[in-house]
Formats: C-alpha cells, structure tokens, sequence
C-alpha cells in the first residue's frame, strides 16, 4: 500500500475545448492545472461518497475514509505540476519552448491584471518616465 505522501501520475484524454476551460478557471482560481484537477475530481467524489454518521467524536477522518487529497500542492511545487502538465503529451521541449510555454501564461495575466487595475484607476502607465505606477 502506498504511503499517504507518495505521489503517483494519472493521465487522461480531454477534449482540447475542456482543457482551455479548465485551464482558464485554474488560472481565475490561481491554482495550477494540476490542482484544480485533483480538487475538482475529490469534490465530484463527494458527492458518491456514502453517508457517514457522526458519533460526535472530534476524529477527522473514519479508519475507512480515504484521505482527502489537499486544496493546494504541497511544499509550493506549483511550478513542478505545471512542468509536468506540459511535458504530459510525450513532446520533446527544448530550454526555450518549455520556458515560452511556462512564461506565456504570466504574460497574459499580467496584461489582463495591468488594463483591469487601469480601468479602475488604480494604477497609471507614463510614456515619460516609461513605466506603471499605482496611481494615488
């Protein structure tokens, strides 16, 4: 039996329209794929899981309950899941693809995040001093 820290890869085939979804909802939610996954999967099991009643006991878990996987990746290996998520689909990425395919997704939040904090006035750019400054 496997101990509860030890990790294990699981891959699936999704249609590529249902990973840009989910994709898109990890990253609203700040969580890597791979997070918002295996929380996702252990929320829809919830739902099938049988009824356990409470004998009042401050136990978290029943002996019988399998442990709940965490919200979050433990020890901050966000960008360790988000590695493996690319290289997933047996392609070979060189330094520079695997760093583009990595960066891209900070871009484009960052654009998103800079126009929506200046549509709210709370931050400004200036052509003369070359640069975004919160605006006061």
């Amino acid at each position: 039996m496997a101990s509860d820290s030890e990790r294990a890869t699981v891959r699936t085939y999704i249609p590529a329209y249902q990973k840009d979804q989910w994709q898109t909802h990890a990253e609203e939610l700040d969580m890597s794929q791979s997070e918002f996954v295996r929380t996702m999967v252990q929320a829809g099991r919830r739902g099938f899981e049988p009824a356990v009643e409470n004998d009042g006991s401050d136990s978290e878990e029943s002996e019988a309950e399998e442990p709940r996987s965490p919200d979050a990746t433990p020890g901050g290996d966000a960008l360790k899941d988000r590695v493996r998520d690319i290289l997933s689909d047996g392609d070979y990425y060189e330094w520079d693809d695997l760093l583009a395919e990595l960066t891209d997704d900070i871009k484009e939040r960052l654009e998103e995040t800079l126009q929506e904090l200046q549509s709210e006035n709370e931050v400004q750019y200036s052509g003369r001093h070359g640069g975004y400054v919160q605006d006061e």
